[in-house]
């Protein structure tokens, strides 16, 4: 802009100067430099800062280590008031049958006195003594939430162990956070139980608020419960790229590698080669294939991505879906986040997708 006016005061200096042209070359590079600062605006950032979301965090894993295990099924009646719905989803993940059968009391007794359980038990307490970070992380991306979605509510959030069965369980109004599951990659829990690397990557404590996020939108928009068209790769990439883009949505700082689970040479391999992996879905007729073997290969946990190379992340199909989303939110800025993750029309999001990698 500096040299430009330079160059205005020069003409001035001149036998005739059009002054008209001189202010429109100043207006075109001013719009110029507005649009490439405007580019770089994260597109995901919202102004959040009328809404309030309370988010309080129950942690029923000391509501039930901490008690005497001889008085714990007299307890029962209070787990179910404090605690309502959620104790059933937990009993169906330690494999307790229904919390109103007989059986149960002392199946839940047996849980809390198993001595590897309880082990682990003093191992969350130790490694998550509060969870003041978490809730407010989940405050402000359920701050998000209610932007995009004010009709809807805020779900209850407990925290508990499975058995290291389940990182994330949701019903209709609760998010449960299986603190077992996000103890840290090293941790020899995981290695003990010979989960798998590329999984335990995955398992540390800043992924449980977006995994949170990614079970709750996953819950809200059930692959079964969308009844799209086709169940094909074609589908089930986009299914999966709405939710990631819903997740980034409500997480809009949230690094590409966590969103994803990546590595950063992963992510730098899914930017490099976002045209090959497209084309090669096109030339080999993968899109439209209804085999779920191929669905699975594509968009499954998984090391790599066996149809790509073996430096793909696993689930690289799913990144491809994300962005076709986030072309077809770009191209028409006119569509909600509703409209999106409500839309069954799957060729629709990616006829106005318009999505062509370079």
């Amino acid at each position: 802009m500096l040299s430009l006016m330079r160059k205005v005061t020069i003409f001035g200096s001149s036998k005739r100067v059009n002054m008209n042209k001189a202010v429109m070359l100043i207006v075109f590079f001013s719009c110029c430099l507005i649009s490439a600062v405007s580019c770089k605006r994260n597109h995901y950032k919202i102004n959040i800062s009328s809404i309030e979301a309370g988010i309080n965090i129950q942690r029923f894993e000391q509501s039930i280590f901490s008690s005497d295990p001889a008085g714990l099924p007299a307890d029962i009646p209070l787990l179910k008031k404090e605690y309502g719905s959620f104790l059933q989803l937990f009993s169906f993940v330690i494999n307790a049958g229904n919390v109103n059968d007989t059986s149960f009391a002392n199946k839940l007794v047996n849980f809390v006195t198993d001595r590897l359980n309880y082990e682990v038990y003093e191992k969350v307490t130790e490694t998550f003594p509060v969870m003041d970070s978490y809730k407010k992380d989940l405050e402000e991306a359920f701050r998000h939430y209610l932007y995009y979605f004010p009709e809807m509510n805020v779900p209850s959030v407990i925290t508990c162990i499975t058995g290291f069965n389940n990182s994330i369980i949701t019903g209709d109004s609760v998010i449960g956070i299986g603190l077992d599951r996000y103890l840290g990659t090293e941790c020899s829990y995981y290695r003990r139980l010979e989960i798998y690397n590329y999984m335990a990557a995955n398992m540390n404590p800043w992924n449980i608020v977006p995994d949170c996020m990614y079970g709750w939108g996953a819950s809200e928009w059930d692959y079964g419960i969308m009844n799209y068209a086709d169940d094909n790769v074609l589908t089930a990439i986009i299914h999966e790229g709405k939710l990631k883009y819903f997740q980034k949505c409500m997480l809009p700082d949230l690094n590409d590698t966590i969103l994803f689970g990546f590595t950063a040479g992963q992510m730098k391999f899914c930017r490099n080669n976002e045209r090959q992996m497209w084309q090669y879905l096109l030339e080999y007729d993968l899109l439209f294939s209804t085999d779920q073997f191929v669905i699975r290969k594509l968009t499954g946990n998984a090391p790599f991505t066996s149809y790509f190379t073996n430096e793909s992340p696993g689930r690289a199909a799913t990144w491809i879906g994300f962005r076709i989303v986030e072309s077809c939110m770009m191209k028409n800025r006119d569509m909600t986040l509703g409209e999106l993750m409500n839309t069954r029309d799957i060729q629709d999001i990616l006829r106005k997708a318009k999505y062509n990698p370079e």
